[in-house]
């Protein structure tokens, strides 16, 4: 009894944290999802009337198209960055070299997303950006950054990417070093060298840690808000506004709670059936050697 009471003593802070912050927040989403309630009046019933919004809403369907073209282009290009760096650095250099390149390449992920978007966006800024000042230098125009609907996405997936790859950097390295050295000196035995032991060797040996890189990649993706917010608070117009700002702006501008979450589990339901699929795909192209 005494094993079990210290056991339990241990466990408690991180269950009542859990239960507090976690599943009671979650668990009261949910209920929330089917009632009308602005905080100030009591809560009032409506059923599905919030899903049935939802379908309705060219707001919520445009910022959920947005939020998926953003994670296809945005996770195709971090993964194959993360990837492309990871192989370089896992060359034959130096072990302070490596040291060196793994906390560079890490470092974005550790500042705060706001602060790196509002530098971002002084350096993208149309009149005095230093991206623009560097191409009026090459003899081209000024581009509209943050104020024309293609240009503000692309440099909200550059921003989001040269922060987060380093995560994904970190994960390929590690999967690389595990694949042994017997494989490649076998393959350069036979003739494999450069692309085809990368096509051949590199690639399927390291698949396990791409599907783990990417459902993270994905998941983190799907629920971005930092990047567009703070660059372009959703616009021009409605082209960089995502999932993740609609519910914030339901709850916490317009007042709507059940609004925001029946928004918030379609979104839930949205990554559980993306990681689904995946796991479900990677039956087929990982390889576990």
């Amino acid at each position: 009894m005494q094993r079990k009471l210290l056991i339990g003593l241990f466990l408690a802070p991180t269950v009542i944290g859990l239960g507090l912050f976690t599943f009671l927040p979650i668990l009261a989403s949910v209920v929330l999802a089917f009632f009308s309630w602005d905080i100030i009046t009591p809560p009032r019933f409506v059923g599905l009337e919030n899903f049935a919004d939802i379908a309705a809403d060219p707001t919520i369907r445009v910022s959920f198209l947005n939020t998926i073209g953003f994670v296809v282009v945005a996770v195709t290009l971090q993964l194959a960055v993360a990837l492309v760096l990871a192989v370089l650095v896992n060359t034959r250099m130096p072990g302070l070299l490596k040291s060196f390149f793994r906390s560079v390449l890490f470092f974005p992920l550790v500042l705060s997303a706001a602060s790196v978007s509002i530098i971002m966006g002084y350096l993208f800024n149309e009149n005095f950006g230093l991206v623009n000042h560097v191409l009026n230098l090459l003899g081209m125009a000024d581009v509209p950054w943050l104020t024309s609907t293609h240009g503000a996405m692309i440099v909200v997936i550059l921003v989001y990417v040269w922060q987060n790859f380093g995560f994904s950097f970190l994960l390929f390295l590690g999967g690389l070093s595990s694949i042994p050295k017997e494989v490649y000196e076998a393959a350069q035995v036979d003739g494999a060298t450069g692309w085809k032991q990368f096509w051949r060797i590199t690639f399927p040996l390291v698949s396990p840690t791409t599907l783990v890189a990417s459902v993270m990649a994905i998941i983190s993706a799907l629920q971005i808000f930092d990047q567009p917010y703070v660059l372009t608070r959703g616009g021009p117009g409605d082209s960089t506004r995502t999932a993740v700002m609609v519910i914030y702006e339901s709850a916490f501008k317009q007042l709507e709670f059940g609004r925001a979450s029946a928004i918030g589990i379609v979104l839930t339901v949205v990554i559980m059936l993306v990681t689904a699929v995946q796991f479900r795909l990677s039956r087929r192209f990982v390889f576990y050697g």
